[in-house]
């Protein structure tokens, strides 16, 4: 399982600076970037979670600026990379409590939050996507999973 979600993190992470050059290319566009700094504002919220660490990040909804942006992808990555690095096989199946951010309690497998993160990650690029044609973008960067992996 480290091996799959180190694999998935990092194709994550290549998407995401994709689809950051594509924002670049069209004077970010003011949602792509609200939506870009929600994927990684989301990614630092999951992480503080599991690691019970609430100085990586708590803010949904960040208003960061598309200059800040490429730093804290990379700083994110390279959390998340080093965490799943330091999982055995049996952590997958811990159980992390934690609120939400309304204040609710809840208590998810591991293995469900990790894929979470990246299902989110996906979501949202499309939105982006979505945001980038508007804005003028003739081609979009192909981002698919299955393209990634036949690349590797």
């Amino acid at each position: 399982m480290k091996a799959y979600f180190t694999q998935l993190f990092n194709y994550d992470y290549h998407t995401n600076r994709l689809i950051l050059e594509s924002i670049i290319a069209v004077d970010s566009p003011p949602e792509s970037v609200r939506l870009m700094a929600h994927i990684l504002g989301a990614q630092q919220v999951w992480l503080s979670r599991c690691l019970v660490d609430p100085s990586i990040g708590n803010v949904i909804w960040p208003e960061w600026q598309v200059d800040q942006l490429a730093r804290i992808m990379d700083d994110n990555y390279r959390l998340w990379i080093n965490y799943i690095d330091g999982l055995n096989a049996g952590d997958f199946d811990k159980r992390i409590s934690f609120k939400n951010s309304q204040g609710l309690p809840f208590n998810d497998k591991l293995v469900d939050i990790l894929a979470h993160v990246i299902n989110h990650g996906t979501h949202h690029r499309a939105q982006i996507g979505q945001d980038l044609k508007f804005a003028g973008l003739a081609k979009l960067p192909i981002t698919d999973y299955i393209f990634y992996v036949r690349n590797l």
